[in-house]
């Protein structure tokens, strides 16, 4: 349709130059033979003069275009101006909220009735954007036009004077259309879950009594064992008088599945997504407000790391550990998960001494050091060792698991009493008290260098500029110009409430270890609640709530609405692999069993092989899909081969 509409528009102008031509012969008929030969050879020698100008000046751009390539989630925009005086063009991304227009470029003029000027631009195809077309000098707005361009596609804009009045027209057309970049992902999907099908058939098979004992026939070794035990009889192990008499071996609690599933589960996209996630917009952090893939993995790591706190201190209390033992260990591993944090967020740290005037000093592993460190404190102060003695006749008795430890509780509250205040009552030198924006071209750009409000302020005092992240997403759609670090230091406040939400969900477990179906309607409980208190404090709006979902600042929106995510994911892994056992984890088990040893690994080796390569076409989302899903399951294979043999590295 669109190659058609341009055709259209193409002929219409060539038949209004032919309805002159017909006119100007007849006129020319009545003058003399020799005027008209004289009048056609100035004709030709303007033509051949002029001509060369002319395509220099219309063309000269299309013939740069041809020696440009475009990249990746780009598309080339060629904007035709027929007016008689020069347009800006401006854009503006639809994921940009009360953003100022950035200027593409100027088109001149129209050389004339049917002569447009043509200027090629580049444009992102990962948003919908809006086109913007002023009059110059005066800015005087002539049009907008929305459009979501498609990937290596070839567009035209044509700015066009309506013939009934003097307004202008804008649109677009498709020359050439886009490539569907979702494709390898759709490819992808469909060749994990045809290995999925194939396992799960081939273990189905495999578990057959038939299919067993045909591959056991087909061992000379077992056929001459069948044999001997068919004859002699199957040996047979008679157990000791002594194991009637004494206790039974102390067993270690059973390991609940679905815990390592669920923390599988978020390492591996985790992994995907910091190996680049094929490029994709979806599978990187959002530039501000709202949600990706990406922004999901690391609160629901968070989360599950509160929910092992509390199994494993219980199990600990009840094996007779001291809790000032515990209190010990939980300040060694805070300690060394900090170390390790710094050294692997540092590129620098196996190139010799790390300098001091550039370490970053937050980052994941920091963040979880600081969660942990003040989550397990809390629970060793109102953790109960046996929970078997505790009464369930009281009137409080069905909310046991919140109230028996409201002292903690009370810490989190005054906590997060804390964070809402530093966020809205902290003045912030030159920007407005409270303010979540993210600074740069955002909110018209009235605040340039706010970004991220107290959150920024709080770690350019403490930490320093340079001690901190340089390239935030805020930079991608809002154009931010100073450095801000998501993993900073007010947001650790809402860390410790994820971990802590996720330690409830392990005091739900130990409460109701023998009733799976009171864990999960509490799990669906928290999950509902969570989710009201994230709907009245977003307005169930990206931009327009109380407090914005938003990643950076993990804001208290941010940490509800997962911890929502997170008790409803958590109660369904629960319910299909420890309930009803359909699933056995597989195959992101084994990398929550080892989840330390996978994240640091995948950071540490990132630019080796086999999990980077040089790709042939570095501008291919489907080379770079294949280059991360590759490195990712290098790392699902290695987590396997490691608790094959038994290696867990613990901290």
């Amino acid at each position: 349709m669109a190659k058609r509409k341009l055709k259209k528009n193409n002929t219409y102008h060539s038949s209004s130059v032919a309805s002159v031509i017909p006119k100007s012969q007849k006129e020319m008929a009545q003058t003399e033979k020799s005027a008209t030969f004289a009048l056609a050879a100035v004709a030709l020698v303007v033509a051949v003069c002029v001509a060369p100008l002319a395509a220099e000046i219309s063309s000269s751009d299309i013939h740069h275009h041809k020696r440009l390539s475009l990249k990746m989630d780009e598309a080339q925009l060629t904007v035709n101006n027929e007016l008689s005086y020069e347009v800006q063009v401006s854009w503006m991304s639809q994921r940009c909220y009360q953003c100022l227009y950035q200027q593409l470029g100027v088109v001149p003029a129209g050389l004339g009735p049917g002569q447009p000027s043509s200027v090629n631009f580049v444009v992102s195809t990962q948003h919908e954007i809006t086109l913007q077309i002023n009059s110059t000098p005066i800015e005087l707005e002539l049009c907008k036009i929305p459009f979501h361009f498609g990937e290596h596609g070839n567009y035209s804009l044509w700015v066009k004077t309506l013939n009934a009045s003097f307004g202008v027209n804008c649109s677009v057309v498709t020359d050439k259309d886009p490539v569907n970049s979702y494709i390898p992902i759709l490819v992808a999907f469909l060749i994990y879950a045809l290995l999925a099908l194939v396992f799960a058939i081939g273990k189905k098979v495999w578990g057959l009594d038939a299919v067993r004992g045909l591959v056991l026939r087909l061992g000379s070794s077992m056929e001459t064992e069948r044999l001997i035990n068919s004859e002699l009889g199957p040996t047979r192990v008679v157990p000791p008088v002594t194991d009637n008499i004494l206790p039974p071996p102390l067993t270690s609690s059973k390991r609940l599945r679905s815990l390592d599933t669920f923390r599988g589960i978020s390492l591996v996209i985790m992994v995907f997504v910091n190996y680049g996630g094929g490029r994709y917009w979806f599978f990187r952090h959002e530039s501000w407000n709202g949600l990706t893939v990406a922004d999901l993995v690391f609160p629901w790591f968070v989360f599950i790391m509160g929910t092992s706190i509390a199994l494993s201190i219980n199990a600990l209390l009840r094996a007779g550990a001291t809790r000032c033992s515990l209190l010990r260990k939980a300040v060694w591993r805070s300690l060394q998960l900090f170390i390790i944090g710094v050294l692997v967020i540092n590129p620098n740290y196996c190139q010799g001494a790390l300098a001091w005037e550039n370490l970053r000093i937050p980052g994941v592993l920091q963040r979880l050091a600081w969660s942990y460190l003040v989550v397990a404190c809390l629970d060793l102060l109102v953790a109960r060792g046996q929970l078997d003695v505790l009464t369930v006749d009281a009137w409080w008795s069905p909310a046991i698991d919140f109230l028996l430890y409201w002292p903690a509780w009370l810490c989190v509250i005054l906590l997060e009493v804390l964070w809402l205040f530093l966020t809205f009552q902290l003045p912030v030198p030159d920007c407005p008290t409270g303010y979540l924006g993210p600074g740069g071209i955002g909110d018209m750009g009235l605040y340039v260098n706010c970004t991220g409000g107290a959150a920024g302020f709080i770690d350019r005092l403490l930490l320093g500029e340079k001690h901190m992240y340089q390239n935030p997403s805020s930079r991608v759609i809002y154009a931010t110009r100073i450095p801000y670090d998501p993993e900073g230091v007010l947001g650790s406040i809402n860390s410790i409430l994820m971990a802590f939400l996720g330690l409830q969900a392990g005091k739900i477990i130990l409460h109701y270890r023998e009733r799976p179906k009171s864990i999960m309607s509490r799990f669906l409980i928290w999950g509902l609640l969570l989710g009201v208190i994230s709907a009245f404090l977003t307005k169930c709006s990206t931009d327009q709530g109380f407090i914005p979902v938003n990643k950076n600042l993990w804001s208290l929106s941010y940490v509800t609405t997962l911890a929502c995510f997170a008790f409803v994911l958590l109660m369904l892994i629960y319910y299909i692999v420890d309930v009803n056992k359909w699933w056995s984890g597989a195959p992101f088990y084994y990398p929550g069993m080892n989840s330390i040893l996978v994240y640091v690994g995948h950071e540490v080796f990132e630019d080796y092989f086999p999990f980077h390569w040089r790709m042939s076409n570095s501008q291919s989302h489907a080379e770079h899909l294949i280059q991360n899903l590759v490195a990712t399951s290098c790392w699902v294979i290695i987590s396997y081969l490691l608790y094959k043999k038994k290696i867990f590295w613990k901290i």
